[in-house]
C-alpha cells in the first residue's frame, strides 16, 4: 500500500484486522506531551489493547501505550494515560450514533506521524466471532496456495 508524501508509520494494529471487522475509518489528531512525541520518534508506542471511547462529547483514546522517553526528567509522561482525540464535532456525533445504535465498537489502527503530526486512524468496527476468524484464516491459506500453484507453473 503507497504512502501519501509527508506520512511516516509508527505503529500498526494487526489485532484489529484480526479480532474485527473494520467497517468505517476515520482520522483523528492526538493531545501529546513533548516526551511522548520524542518516544514516538524512536517508534516506542503499542495499540495492541487500545481502544476509543466518547465521554462528555469528547473522544478518547484508551489503552494506547506509549513508553516513557529514556532522556526524559521528571516531567516524564505515564505511558498508560488517557489521551484526548481531536475530531470535529460532527466526526464526534457521526461515530457516538453509529456505535450507540449498532452495538459496535471504535478501535485505533494506525499511529502515524502525518506532515510533523502525530495522526491515529480509527475504525468502526464490529467483533469477529471464533467461526469467522477460522473462515479468514482458511480463505488466507487457500489464497496463498493458488498463488504458489500458479507461481510454479510460470
Amino acid at each position: 500500500m503507497a504512502r501519501p508524501q509527508g506520512e511516516k508509520l509508527i505503529t500498526d494494529n494487526r489485532r484489529a484486522r484480526h479480532d474485527y471487522q473494520l467497517l468505517e475509518r476515520v482520522e483523528a489528531g492526538l493531545v501529546l506531551s513533548g516526551t511522548e512525541v520524542k518516544s514516538l520518534r524512536d517508534g516506542r508506542a503499542t495499540l495492541g489493547q487500545a481502544y476509543a471511547e466518547i465521554r462528555d462529547g469528547q473522544a478518547w483514546l484508551l489503552g494506547a501505550s506509549i513508553q516513557t522517553y529514556e532522556q526524559g526528567n521528571v516531567a516524564n509522561h505515564d505511558p498508560d494515560r488517557p489521551r484526548k482525540l481531536l475530531l470535529h464535532r460532527r466526526e464526534i456525533d457521526s461515530l457516538l450514533g453509529t456505535v450507540r445504535e449498532r452495538g459496535l465498537t471504535i478501535v485505533p489502527t494506525r499511529l502515524y506521524f502525518k506532515n510533523g503530526r502525530v495522526k491515529v486512524e480509527l475504525a468502526v468496527a464490529r467483533g469477529k466471532e471464533q467461526r469467522d476468524k477460522r473462515r479468514d484464516i482458511a480463505k488466507r491459506d487457500a489464497d496463498r496456495q493458488i498463488e504458489r500453484a500458479l507461481k510454479s507453473r510460470r
